[in-house]
């Protein structure tokens, strides 16, 4: 699976910050019945490694590894079972490493520096980050105008009162989140509540109303 497949795969991507590992697997079978089978679980926590190799045993579920910094992080999310890195920033060392492994990464760009950096490497599938303090839709419009082909993964401040907007660019296929997968609901088990909101995004991402799977 290269980037451009994974972003058309779910056009909504939790962003997960896990405090316990035990969180993992009844969060992925909530993302599941809610209709969503792509997470990105982040490196800020000691959890989130731990959480990539329960989350990646999941049937079903598209795991990848996000606050990916450093090329050693690449080797380590890889051999816990994560099948695509998100970064930031622009590294080429990070990018390097995860053509090794054959995982498709996603390093994050805020300016027409970094995109130009990113075209350079051949890329066509980035991050823009802090979306929503760098002009959200506005700006991916704006940005998008000279270059291309490239598609962009809205993330940071992206919401469900937003996402829709992003979607509605030919240059955002999916967008990423938080609100899913919020920290409180995941501290106080509220899987239904992740299913739910999960559904909800899902609807909005395509423009139909759904409802949650049975669980």
């Amino acid at each position: 699976m290269n980037a451009a497949e994974l972003l058309a795969r779910c056009p909504v991507v939790p962003v997960v910050v896990l405090d316990d590992v035990a969180q993992a697997v009844p969060l992925g079978r909530a993302l599941l019945a809610g209709g969503i089978d792509v997470v990105e679980v982040t490196l800020r926590t000691a959890a989130g490694l731990d959480g990539i190799r329960a989350l990646s045993a999941l049937p079903g579920l598209v795991v990848g590894a996000g606050s990916v910094l450093l090329p050693d992080q690449v080797d380590r999310v890889v051999a816990a079972g994560a099948r695509f890195v998100v970064s930031p920033g622009v590294s080429r060392a990070v990018l390097a490493r995860a053509a090794e492994h054959g995982v498709p990464a996603l390093p994050g760009v805020a300016t027409a520096t970094d995109l130009m950096a990113a075209t350079e490497l051949g890329l066509t599938d980035v991050k823009f980050f802090p979306a929503g303090l760098l002009g959200g839709p506005d700006a991916i419009r704006a940005l998008a105008a000279p270059f291309g082909g490239v598609s962009f993964l809205p993330s940071g401040g992206v919401s469900p009162e937003t996402m829709a907007d992003y979607l509605a660019l030919p240059e955002v296929p999916a967008v990423s989140g938080s609100w899913m997968a919020a920290p409180a609901l995941l501290r106080d088990a509220r899987w239904d509540a992740v299913t739910e909101r999960s559904a909800t995004a899902i609807a909005t991402a395509r423009g139909r109303p759904e409802r949650p799977a049975p669980r």
